[in-house]
């Protein structure tokens, strides 16, 4: 994985946890989002723990540029931040996470460890945020859960669930191919254009059984 933070205390203390953590290996470190694309370029790491307020180039921007540069690499947002311009930009920008810096380190590892499964993990103050936030950046639309198909449904609770489309095909017993279809159906039901707005329009508006 790949550590991007402008500060080398920040970089060097979650290098030292992070090592010490099975099946996490940090390969290299950033000091801004032009060097965490180059980085990115140079050593492709599946996962990239990103700052947002750097010099140079800032972590929405990197994000940005590494859709394109390093499309397989994941990235996990962790900012002391929480306002809304920072929020929905990075979520936008396809963050595969977003934690705040007062986080627990077991939970910093697993989110490492679920978006390298391909999964996402966000800290709960900011998924309510995203919640409310979500209504004035996303395209209203009226979707009843009897517009979805029952399989569409199904995709659509496990999305919600942070499964990735590997795990929800091995899960419905379907082709990974099969769930790119049914996801891509789901999102123009629901007027969004990733997972993250799906997942969090559908708890919005009730189209998925709510978790305890």
């Amino acid at each position: 994985m790949l550590i991007v933070d402008d500060h080398a205390v920040v970089r060097e203390g979650l290098r030292a946890f992070l090592e010490l953590q099975d099946g996490i290996e940090v390969v290299a470190e950033a000091a801004d989002g032009a060097q965490a694309v180059e980085q990115a370029r140079r050593f492709a790491p599946r996962v990239i723990l990103m700052d947002l307020v750097m010099p140079e180039l800032d972590g929405v921007s990197a994000m940005r540029a590494l859709r394109d540069q390093a499309p397989e690499s994941r990235v996990i947002v962790l900012t002391s931040f929480l306002d809304d311009e920072r929020l929905l930009p990075a979520i936008q920008a396809g963050a595969a996470g977003y934690l705040l810096k007062n986080v627990e380190p077991a939970e910093l590892a697993r989110a490492v460890r679920a978006a390298d499964r391909g999964e996402a993990i966000i800290d709960p103050s900011a998924a309510a945020r995203l919640v409310n936030a979500i209504a004035d950046n996303v395209r209203a639309v009226a979707v009843q859960p009897e517009q979805l198909t029952r399989r569409e449904r199904e995709v659509l609770e496990l999305i919600t669930a942070g499964r990735s489309n590997k795990r929800i095909a091995f899960e419905l017993g379907i082709s990974e191919k099969t769930v790119k279809t049914h996801v891509g159906h789901v999102m123009a039901k629901l007027g969004v254009s990733d997972r993250t707005q799906a997942a969090l329009l559908a708890v919005r508006e009730g189209l998925v059984p709510q978790r305890s």
